[in-house]
């Protein structure tokens, strides 16, 4: 329990150190990307990946090794993010564990061809469609959930065919060496490859051709494989962040609301996820009651000095870290700051912090916070709200409060990938797991 509390196991110094190490253990075991690319694809055009039965044989391999290695996997990102082990479980274990049992259930579906639509000049012929794998596919995963974002792509490359090189994130050492550990011993190597290294190594993978490209990340990030795809005009998926909203008006349950925010942005990786609130914004009349029952929450979660506590994750790396003082200790941020702000370079720590009404052009309301930092924003009417919402770029959810009969309107009036009523991640995490049963 002592290395739970306070600074997390892996300090700033030896996270460094680990860090260092992978990249120069890396560079000594210098690979050829496209000698690695050749083999996969003599391996794909051999048409063994094309099989239902080694398709069916990788996923359970991947069920056994995530049930095998759980403790492993729990431990591994402790040491990176800080996240308490049963987090992990959660929502890293639990998801891949979802994912592979929906993709055996329906592997003999997606693999059977679908009858095809007939024109009026091909009246009398017949069409199908048979789904076809891309052949060598490239996975780039991220950080704020380094088992979930490398395994879930992998599992969908898998059944669909493919052979794959999944290239894990540098800035989760402990995760990505264990899944370089791992992976070999239960998959086909001649078909799935995984590369542990550092941003290089990223690149010259970048540098070759491939089939297809799956990436997670920032906008940045993606527009740099984008750029090095649109070369080759490799077909890509990107999953991308946002800055997604949560908004309190005046005939929601406050506590409910609290509570709800509270544990999707703090309770969830410290705010590191993509789909987590990244800014309140609340009706006047109800907002210093609202901010109070925040703080309560918090409390109760995380004590007095939440710094101490065993269940709040910490910030990723030493970069994410100066990147997020850097938001907070913006001039324009300047007495705008109502709970927290205390920091601790040395445990990679950052309080649960709120910051009343900032500047919408600031730094903290132009790009994604990926992190404890939330903005709260006071409107008069919610029309205000959503000029607001609109004024920012699109998100991946919005996590609306408020009762029913004013939800249409809000549904109406705004864009997003999920819409969610009186509930923030857990709505959005039940659904996937739902959807994979």
């Amino acid at each position: 329990m002592e290395a739970l509390v306070g600074c997390r196991a892996l300090n700033l110094q030896k996270a460094l150190d680990l860090y260092t190490a992978v990249a120069m253990t890396s560079r000594r075991r210098s690979f050829d990307a496209a000698r690695i690319i050749n083999q996969l694809r003599e391996t794909f055009e051999s048409g063994c990946t094309k099989k239902a039965e080694w398709r069916s044989q990788q996923l359970k391999s991947i069920l056994r090794m995530v049930k095998e290695h759980e403790r492993d996997i729990a431990e591994a990102v402790f040491k990176d993010l800080g996240r308490p082990p049963h987090q992990t479980f959660a929502d890293e274990i639990l998801s891949v564990i979802g994912t592979c049992k929906l993709a055996l259930k329906e592997l003999k579906a997606w693999m059977t061809p679908k009858k095809g639509l007939s024109l009026l000049w091909s009246y009398y012929s017949e069409g199908a469609i048979y789904p076809e794998p891309f052949g060598v596919t490239l996975v780039i995963s991220a950080w704020g959930f380094p088992v979930l974002f490398a395994l879930d792509p992998l599992i969908g490359a898998i059944a669909a065919g493919n052979a794959v090189v999944l290239k894990p994130s540098e800035l989760t050492p402990a995760t990505s060496t264990l899944l370089a550990n791992i992976v070999p011993q239960y998959l086909d190597p001649c078909a799935i490859r995984i590369i542990d290294g550092s941003g290089s190594e990223t690149r010259k993978l970048l540098a070759q051709k491939w089939d297809k490209v799956f990436c997670s990340g920032s906008p940045s990030f993606c527009k740099t494989v984008m750029a090095a795809s649109a070369k080759f005009l490799t077909p890509i998926t990107v999953e991308l962040v946002g800055k997604c909203p949560a908004i309190v008006d005046s005939t929601a349950d406050l506590k409910v609301a609290a509570r709800q925010i509270v544990c999707g942005k703090w309770a969830n990786n410290n705010g590191q996820t993509c789909i987590s609130p990244d800014y309140v914004i609340a009706e006047h009349s109800i907002a210093s009651e609202f901010i109070g029952a925040v703080k309560d929450t918090l409390k109760d979660l995380y004590g007095e000095d939440p710094h101490i506590s065993a269940s709040l994750s910490r910030i990723a790396s030493f970069s994410h870290f100066a990147r997020l003082t850097g938001l907070l200790d913006d001039p324009v941020l300047s007495g705008k700051v109502i709970y927290g702000g205390q920091r601790d370079a040395k445990c990679l720590y950052i309080a649960p912090t709120m910051i009343l009404n900032p500047p919408l052009e600031s730094a903290l309301m132009k790009e994604e916070i990926f992190g404890p930092l939330l903005p709260v924003i006071t409107v008069d009417t919610m029309q205000q709200a959503i000029q607001i919402m609109k004024s920012l770029p699109k998100s991946l959810a919005i996590y609306v409060f408020t009762n029913k009969r004013t939800c249409e309107e809000k549904i109406r009036d705004t864009c997003a990938a999920n819409f969610v009523l009186n509930n923030t991640i857990s709505t959005y995490w039940q659904y996937k797991s739902e959807d994979q049963t």
